[in-house]
């Protein structure tokens, strides 16, 4: 199963300029996150933290022991071994082809043979659908390809966790929709710790265990899913459901103001869609151990909610009660 990460207190500017404070969170292990956010809140910062390509001025990122933030050159390294990761620009060679591409981090890091580096390549080419492909260029193929390359390329190592950047820029929404399935899949392959960072909607109802939101330099929340898609946290409220009106203003200098006037107005969500089930494995796969801890944990949070918000999580929790039995959720218990 994956790796447990935990963040505490993390803090990260550029100059003079303060991407976001205080972030504290636990990605729990084996289980897909989603972090979202408007253009320009550093979601991006913050995945690039995780991995040790930014190195935030306080705080801390515990992986498998190891603070990634304050630890010398060499543990770094040998905790980077531990993870994946899918670019959003999928940060291919335009000069090798898709086989070389995906087979680069293993001729990098590894004392694989050719043989061996073969069957490990065309294993992760088949588990995204790319068998066949191998002698193509990034050139030739769509933007939906490339995207799948990258994260087969994220898959050669092994890793316990998987970090993905963006993973839908650019596609359209049936591409997609492949994509998040194969999301689901993998994770109940190999139940790798997953954080998505993204700002598409539709992504984050369907696919992710938790949910979490950076806006205007803090983190706003993060918890289970039925319980995010269920607050009333206005900022929260106003992204997942795609209103207008809200905290959230049409530029990122408006934020403040906006906000100010949300909060005088008592600004409240006009109307919650209903949470829906989370996509399944495809069929023949296992099912996904990650649904029912997520699951505990969200009962485990009612008594920390405010009482008006409960019902909403224990009829989303009823809502998403997998079709294989996994517990009927009423009146508190599971």
């Amino acid at each position: 199963m994956g790796i447990e990460v935990v963040v505490e207190g993390l803090e990260k500017s550029f100059g003079r300029q303060r991407v976001w404070q205080d972030v504290t969170l636990t990605l729990p292990p084996g289980e897909i996150s989603v972090m979202l956010g408007p253009s320009g809140t550093g979601k991006t910062v913050f995945l690039k933290s995780l991995v040790g390509l930014v190195r935030p001025e306080r705080g801390s990122v515990h992986i498998n022991g190891v603070d990634i933030v304050s630890c010398r050159e060499k543990h770094l390294y040998e905790t980077r071994r531990l993870m994946g990761v899918m670019f959003q620009d999928g940060a291919l060679f335009g000069s090798m082809n898709i086989f070389e591409n995906i087979a680069f981090p293993l001729r990098e890091h590894t004392r694989m043979r050719e043989r061996q580096i073969r069957a490990v390549v065309e294993e992760k080419m088949a588990m995204v659908g790319l068998t066949g492909n191998e002698a193509k260029l990034p050139g030739e193929i769509s933007g939906g390809m490339r995207k799948r390359v990258g994260l087969a390329r994220a898959l050669v190592l092994e890793p316990q966790i998987i970090l993905c950047d963006e993973p839908d820029s650019g596609l359209d929404p049936v591409r997609t929709a492949h994509l998040a399935q194969l999301f689901i899949d993998l994770n109940a392959q190999i139940e790798a710790t997953m954080l998505i960072v993204t700002h598409n909607i539709a992504l984050a109802r369907a696919v992710p265990d938790n949910i979490g939101m950076l806006f205007r330099g803090q983190l706003v929340g993060f918890g289970p899913r039925e319980v995010m898609l269920t607050t009333d946290e206005p900022v929260i409220a106003q992204f997942l459901n795609g209103e207008r009106h809200g905290p959230i203003g049409m530029a990122e200098e408006e934020d403040a103001q906006t906000l100010e006037m949300a909060e005088l107005a008592g600004y409240a969500p006009a109307g919650r869609s209903e949470v829906g089930r989370q996509l399944a494995p495809s069929p023949g796969l296992p099912d996904r151990q990650a649904v029912a801890r997520r699951r505990d944990r969200a009962l485990a949070s009612l008594d920390h909610l405010p009482a008006h918000t409960r019902p909403a999580v224990l009829d989303a929790l009823r809502e998403t009660s997998p079709p294989w039995g996994g517990g009927y959720v009423g009146d508190g218990e599971a």
